[in-house]
C-alpha cells in the first residue's frame, strides 16, 4: 500500500481544496523568486543606464526605470504576502479537516468491529493510532506539503531563469540536482521502515501507559509502583533507541545536500564571474544567477527536515488507513422489526472462540414473549457467551438464534440491540454526572423520567444524598461510587431505555446481601411484562423464573423450574445445596 496514494483516494472530496492550496503555494514561490530578478534589473539600470533592458520598452530615463522597478517590487511583495496568507489558511484548514474526518471515520469504523477484534488489541495501541498518528499526519499537511511543493516550484523556476540567462551555466550549476533527487528518494526509502518501527513502539508505550493507569489501584495494592515505573522506563527507552536510529540517518541528510548545493553555487560564482570578465555575460544576469542560487540553497537544505516529517506522517498514515481497512467480520442485517414481542429461540447453537475448542454445543433454548428464564452453570460453562451471541457481539458457528421468528443475523444491529437492555456484572459508567449516565439509555428522556427510572432501580435515595445529587460527577468508570451504587445506576440506565427484552448478566454477583436484596426488588419490578433472560450465580435470585436452563461444559444438561430441578437431584440441586449450606464443601481432618 502506498500511503500517499491511499490518502489521495481517501481525501477525494477535498481535491478541489488541495488544488487551490497547491496553486497558492506555487504562486507564492514564484513571487518569492521574482525579487531576485528585479534586483538584477536594478543592477542592469545602474550599470548600463540608458542601454538597460528596460530602455528597450521606451523607458529611457534612468530615474523612471528605477521607479518602475520599485513599483513592480511593491506589487510582487504584496502578491507574495497575499499568496502566503492564502496558502497558510488553505493548508491549515485542510489539515484540520482531514485530521478531523480521519479520526472520526477511524473511530466510527472501530466501533463497527466485533468485540473479538478488541480482545486482540490494546486500548493504548488504538489510542496511539486515533490520536498520535492522526496528529502526526496533521502536522505534515499543515506545513510539510507546502514545503515540498514550494521546493519543487523553486527548483523548476530557478532552472527556467538559469536557462534563459545562460544555458551553459544552467547545465553546470544543476549537475548536483540529480544527486539531490536520488539522495532524497534513497533517504525516504531508508527512513520508511525506521519510522514505521517508531510508530509501532509508540503504540506499545501508549498501551502500557493506558494499562497501568487503568490498573493503578492494583499496582498500589501490590506496592508495585517502582516495578511499573521500571517497566514504563524500559518501554520509553526502547522508543528512544528506535528513534535514535532514525535520527542518526535523518541528521546526515542535510549536510550531504548542502555539499551538493555548494558545488552548484561555486560553479555559478566562478564560471559566471569569468564570463563577466570575458564580456560574454552581463553583470545584471550574473547578479540574478548568484542571488537565485542562494534562494535555492535554503529550501533544499530544509528538504531533509521536510522529508523527515513526510516519512513520519506516512508511517502514521499507513497505520490509520490500515485500521480503516480492517474488515468487520459481522455484517449488518437489513430487517427492521417495527414492534418486538420478545420471543427468543436458540436452535442447535454451536460456537467456538478458537477453532476446534467449542464453548457451546447444540444449545436449544426457547423463551416465550414476557417470560423470565434463567441460565445457570459453573464458571466457563458458556453462560455469558450465550448473551454475546444474542446481542450479536459474535455470530454462531452453527445453528441459529431468532427473535420473534427472525434470524438475528438478518436484523439490523440497531433494531436488534435497540430492543435489548443489558445489565452486566461488569458495570461501565462514563465520566460525567449521574444524570448523564442514566440518560445514556435514552438521551431524549426528561429529568422526571430519569428520577422515575432511578426510583425503580432503588437508586434515588442514595443519589439524592450525593454532594450534588443527580449532577454529581461519578469519576472515571464510576470510581467515586460503590459497586452496588454503580450497579443500580446501570439498572436505571436499562429501565429508562424501556426495552422489550432485558438481559441480566450476573447483575448481583459482586454486591453485598442488602444491596442484592434492593437490586432484586427492582429487577423483579422492571422484568414484569417483558422478556427477561437472567444469568445467575446466586441461585436464590432466580427461584421464581419460569424456566431454568443448566449448562455444563457448553451443553444444556437440565431444564425446569426451581422446584423441579431441586427435586430431580441433579447438577442444579447440587449447586443449590452448596449455596444453601446443605452440602459439605470442605473437610477438616480430626
Amino acid at each position: 500500500m502506498n500511503p500517499i496514494l491511499e490518502l489521495w483516494r481517501y481525501a477525494s472530496r477535498h481535491r478541489p481544496r488541495i488544488i487551490y492550496a497547491t496553486v497558492f503555494s506555487v504562486l507564492n514561490k514564484i513571487m518569492d523568486i521574482a525579487p531576485e530578478i528585479l534586483i538584477g534589473g536594478a543592477v542592469d539600470v545602474v550599470v548600463r543606464r540608458e542601454d538597460s533592458f528596460l530602455a528597450g520598452f521606451g523607458l529611457t530615463d534612468v530615474r523612471t526605470q528605477l521607479l518602475v522597478l520599485a513599483g513592480l517590487t511593491f506589487v510582487v511583495w504584496a502578491l507574495e504576502s497575499t499568496f502566503e496568507y492564502a496558502y497558510g489558511v488553505a493548508w491549515r484548514n485542510l489539515a484540520q479537516t482531514i485530521q478531523h474526518e480521519l479520526r472520526v471515520d477511524a473511530y466510527g469504523h472501530v466501533q463497527g468491529l466485533e468485540l473479538g477484534y478488541f480482545d486482540e488489541q490494546s486500548t493504548g495501541g488504538l489510542m496511539a493510532i486515533l490520536n498520535d498518528d492522526v496528529n502526526q499526519l496533521e502536522r505534515f499537511l499543515d506545513r510539510g506539503a507546502n514545503d515540498l511543493i514550494q521546493t519543487a516550484t523553486g527548483v523548476v523556476g530557478v532552472l527556467v531563469v538559469f536557462f534563459v540567462l545562460s544555458p551553459t551555466i544552467a547545465l553546470l550549476s544543476f549537475i548536483p540536482i540529480p544527486v539531490i533527487i536520488f539522495g532524497s528518494i534513497r533517504f525516504t526509502r531508508l527512513m520508511g521502515p525506521r519510522y514505521a518501527a517508531v510508530r509501532a513502539q509508540a503504540g506499545n508505550l501508549n498501551a502500557q501507559l493506558a494499562n497501568n493507569l487503568g490498573g493503578i489501584a492494583t499496582i498500589k495494592s501490590f506496592t508495585s509502583e517502582q516495578r511499573e515505573t521500571n517497566r514504563i522506563a524500559a518501554e520509553s527507552d526502547r522508543y528512544r533507541t528506535i528513534n535514535r536510529e532514525a535520527i542518526k540517518l535523518s541528521s546526515a541528510f542535510v549536510p550531504v545536500i548542502r555539499i551538493a548545493i555548494l558545488a552548484g553555487f561555486l560553479v555559478t560564482l566562478l564560471y559566471g564571474g569569468f564570463r563577466v570578465f570575458d564580456g560574454t555575460l552581463e553583470v545584471a544576469a550574473y547578479s540574478v544567477l548568484v542571488f537565485l542560487t542562494q534562494r535555492l540553497l535554503w529550501p533544499l537544505t530544509r528538504l531533509g527536515e521536510t522529508l523527515d516529517l513526510y516519512q513520519r506522517s506516512m508511517a502514521s498514515t499507513a497505520r490509520i488507513l490500515g485500521l480503516l481497512g480492517t474488515e468487520a467480520q459481522l455484517t449488518d442485517g437489513a430487517v427492521d422489526l417495527p414492534s418486538v414481542r420478545g420471543a427468543i429461540t436458540f436452535d442447535a447453537v454451536t460456537f467456538a472462540y478458537h477453532p476446534g475448542i467449542p464453548v457451546l454445543s447444540q444449545i436449544d433454548i426457547s423463551v416465550g414473549a414476557a417470560e423470565t428464564i434463567a441460565i445457570v452453570g459453573s464458571t466457563g460453562s458458556g453462560k455469558t457467551t450465550l448473551m454475546k451471541l444474542l446481542l450479536r457481539f459474535a455470530d454462531v458457528d452453527e445453528g441459529a438464534i431468532a427473535l420473534d421468528g427472525v434470524d438475528v443475523r438478518d436484523l439490523t444491529l440497531e433494531s436488534l440491540r435497540g430492543s435489548i437492555g443489558l445489565v452486566s456484572q461488569d458495570v461501565f459508567l462514563f465520566f460525567g454526572t449521574v444524570k448523564e449516565n442514566i440518560l445514556y439509555g435514552r438521551p431524549d428522556a426528561t429529568f422526571a423520567e430519569v428520577v422515575e427510572a432511578a426510583r425503580a432501580a432503588e437508586a434515588h435515595d442514595f443519589i439524592e444524598a450525593l454532594p450534588y445529587g443527580y449532577e454529581t460527577v461519578v469519576g472515571e468508570r464510576g470510581q467515586k461510587l460503590s459497586g452496588g451504587q454503580r450497579q443500580r445506576i446501570s439498572i436505571a440506565r436499562a429501565i429508562i431505555k424501556d426495552p422489550p427484552i432485558l438481559v441480566l448478566d450476573e447483575a448481583t454477583s459482586a454486591v453485598d446481601n442488602e444491596t442484592e436484596a434492593a437490586i432484586q426488588r427492582s429487577l423483579e419490578l422492571v422484568s414484569r411484562h417483558r422478556t427477561t433472560l437472567v444469568i445467575a450465580h446466586r441461585l436464590s435470585t432466580i427461584r421464581n423464573a419460569d424456566r431454568i436452563y443448566v449448562l455444563e461444559n457448553g451443553r444444556v444438561v437440565e431444564v425446569g423450574t426451581h422446584r423441579d430441578l431441586v427435586a430431580a437431584g441433579g447438577v442444579y440441586a447440587g449447586l443449590w445445596r452448596v449455596q444453601t449450606g446443605e452440602a459439605v464443601v470442605w473437610h477438616q481432618e480430626a
